[in-house]
């Protein structure tokens, strides 16, 4: 079961919202519900789920609505229509005092401006949250102080925001939203104020917390590397509305529209796309069913220098040449085991094509994609290639 549940959510800015929706349903446009109501469509029919533990990015451009989403999600603004579910509680028809217990007990927002309050501590600031909630001094101090050293300030509690970089205040202003150890971390353009090699670090940390913490985020970006870099999966928005939701990968390889696709046509694909993304079906051999003769056979037929080698269950054996099955055949050899190489280049189904260019580089053969010892496909120069230049062809279809 999602842990959140966005069922289709619109906001729309004005006095004519009634009249707006219903050119909502029409199909008009963001541009053409304003030119005729004056009316601003903040949110167009945003529906989505998040997964528990999963990174969940809304990126988009100034103007494509992220921002309002994010605060329409825990009700800092009113929904025109739609449903929120968290925890399949629907926030859009709590009152104010249970919607004030969910915000606390649930959800914690980290914003893009750190918002510390300059005359308290480090460790002030990061119990803010729970002092509001009325939490005794020695408890939530000792959340405060442990929230602080997940994120590496456990040496600075007794400094001032002043006294920081701006990094080191954006981590006290995430540790102020871990110390209420929420289900759901909302952050909102969090690490945007950040110069690029901060917002690096700040984006390996968070990735590095979470392999611990297994939170459920929903982060919201402008910028396209950001949300490929850290996002299980991405909401991509345009004028209000979800144009495309999709791992990384899926948004890359199979863009949803000419929008998606000039959206992402710049972007390094190495660093994005992993082997599952560009190996191909390998042909192979089963060492306790085939001998030599099959083996040069199948290659012949194929066009192939070598083949792989594997047994029933499809584990990973080793390859063999043509050279070598060819001198085998000659000397009348029934078995592949006396010819078999094993020094296969390997690598797993998420190794980043940037991983993959060395290895391939020096191979002998294609590289074996394998998962828990068996043989799942093969990467070949070409395909590398074909994704660099960003193929329209579907990478995983490739058979050259």
């Amino acid at each position: 079961m999602p842990i959140i549940q966005v069922k289709n959510l619109s906001k729309i800015f004005g006095k004519n919202a009634k009249k707006a929706t219903k050119y909502l349903d029409e199909g008009l446009t963001k541009e053409e519900i304003l030119e005729k109501t004056g009316n601003t469509v903040g949110v167009n029919r945003a529906s989505f789920d998040v997964e528990e533990g999963e990174i969940f990015v809304i990126m988009g451009l100034s103007g494509s609505g992220k921002s309002t989403l994010v605060r329409l999600i825990n009700r800092l603004i009113e929904p025109t229509e739609g449903s929120v579910f968290i925890d399949d509680q629907d926030l859009a028809k709590m009152d104010s005092k249970a919607l004030r217990s969910v915000r606390r007990q649930k959800l914690s927002m980290v914003f893009q401006r750190f918002g510390l309050f300059p005359h308290r501590t480090v460790l002030e600031n990061a119990e803010f949250g729970l002092e509001v909630q009325g939490i005794d001094k020695k408890e939530r101090q000792e959340s405060a102080k442990k929230s602080l050293e997940m994120v590496g300030l456990g040496g600075y509690i007794h400094q001032f925001p002043g006294q920081l970089s701006g990094g080191m205040q954006q981590r006290v202003g995430l540790a102020r939203a871990l110390a209420n150890d929420p289900e759901v971390l909302l952050m909102d353009e969090a690490f945007s104020a950040l110069d690029p090699l901060i917002r690096k670090e700040m984006q390996d940390e968070l990735l590095e917390l979470q392999e611990s913490m297994k939170k459920t985020i929903l982060f919201i970006t402008h910028d396209l590397d950001e949300a490929l870099r850290i996002g299980d999966r991405i909401a991509l928005m345009k004028d209000g509305r979800i144009v495309q939701i999709g791992t990384p990968e899926e948004i890359l390889v199979n863009p949803a529209n000419e929008y998606v696709e000039k959206f992402v046509e710049d972007v390094d694909r190495s660093k994005v796309l992993t082997a599952e993304n560009i190996m191909k079906r390998p042909e192979t051999v089963d060492i306790q069913k085939h001998g030599p003769r099959t083996a040069l056979e199948r290659m012949r037929k194929e066009g192939l220098s070598s083949i792989y080698v594997t047994d029933a269950k499809r584990n990973l054996h080793g390859y063999v040449t043509a050279d070598d099955v060819s001198s085998a055949v000659k000397q009348g050899t029934d078995h592949l085991k006396g010819i078999l190489r094993t020094d296969v280049p390997k690598v797993d189904l998420q190794t980043p094509m940037q991983e993959i260019f060395d290895i391939i580089h020096d191979a002998p053969v294609p590289v074996a994609v394998v998962e828990d010892g068996k043989l799942k496909g093969i990467i070949v120069r070409g395909a590398v290639l074909a994704a660099l230049a960003g193929s329209e062809v579907n990478l995983n279809g490739l058979n050259s």
